[in-house]
């Protein structure tokens, strides 16, 4: 069986597809499945069991992207096109069967719209394929086995961004002495590039403790590192949903970003959100109250 499955170009809406996915792999033992997204969610399914072959779709001025993408899939007879995006490209390509996401915004979470495209409900959940390479490299980064408090204080931009001294602020009270994560490390975790960097710098800066992995890692890395966290706390990113679907528990900070769509989901996930719609307004107490009912109660001397 041969499936084309369209999927997004950013990476938390990437990973959010992942459980869909997975889905299709469990129904359809042996299928062959070809993935397009864009550029940065590549990583997300560089591990992914029966992937055939990833399509990078970069965009074009007057969407000439979805030509070039239609060039390369339109010769194939497909038994299953499952787009995403929407696009008029699964109605174009030969298909025996073809489910096509439609747009406009609807309530409820992502997930459950991206299931819907094939009736499942409850929808399934994301997950984050790694390959045991991706946890040797982490192996290598990693010179103990204390605990892990992961951090991830970037976004993809800036008003979805939790102040950096609040970032300090919580990841030292998780990890004094006598708190659930008592001796913990904290791991600063980022994408690559300059903007990214600048974002994740005042946290570095005021933590010098911490080991620093901001754009250090490929996505598969990151997800091999996230599954062994003992919390992840991040904003609303890529990264967040990584976190979550690898089944860690992880804590989202949400400010001007809808969490009834995007909130985080896996076996041990949450938002916490501002009450007045900005990061701004996301208190320290507030988001050490939400990660602590993540974690087990400390033990006692």
């Amino acid at each position: 069986m041969r499936i084309l499955f369209v999927t997004s170009t950013r990476i938390g809406d990437a990973v959010l597809s992942t459980g869909l996915l997975d889905h299709l792999l469990r129904t359809h033992p042996g299928a062959r499945i070809t993935v397009a997204c864009g550029p940065a969610a590549e990583g997300v399914f560089a591990r992914m069991p029966g992937r055939e072959r990833t399509i990078v779709v970069t965009k074009k001025p007057l969407s000439r992207h979805w030509l070039g993408l239609w060039a390369e899939v339109a010769t194939t007879f497909w038994d299953l096109v499952v787009d995403l995006r929407g696009s008029a490209l699964g109605y174009l390509v030969p298909a025996r069967r073809r489910v096509v996401m439609r747009g406009g915004r609807r309530p409820g979470h992502r997930i459950g719209h991206i299931a819907g495209v094939l009736r499942l409900d409850p929808p399934p959940h994301p997950v984050a394929w790694f390959a045991p390479e991706d946890s040797a490299r982490v192996d290598a980064l990693l010179s103990d086995d204390r605990p892990l408090l992961l951090l991830g204080p970037t976004a993809n931009w800036g008003g979805k961004v939790w102040p950096a001294e609040r970032f300090v602020a919580l990841a030292r009270a998780l990890a004094a002495p006598g708190a659930a994560l008592a001796g913990a490390r904290p791991v600063l975790l980022g994408g690559p590039g300059e903007a990214e960097r600048a974002m994740a710098m005042p946290v570095v800066e005021a933590m010098p403790e911490a080991l620093d992995l901001v754009g250090r890692l490929s996505l598969p890395e990151a997800a091999a590192l996230l599954a062994r966290g003992r919390l992840f706390v991040g904003n609303d990113s890529g990264l967040m949903h990584l976190s979550a679907a690898t089944g860690a528990p992880t804590l989202g900070l949400f400010g001007p970003t809808p969490a009834g769509e995007y909130a985080p989901v896996g076996r041990a996930a949450q938002a916490v959100v501002a009450a007045d719609g900005t990061m701004e307004g996301l208190g320290v107490g507030q988001a050490l109250e939400a990660a602590r009912a993540l974690l087990p109660a400390p033990v006692s001397a």
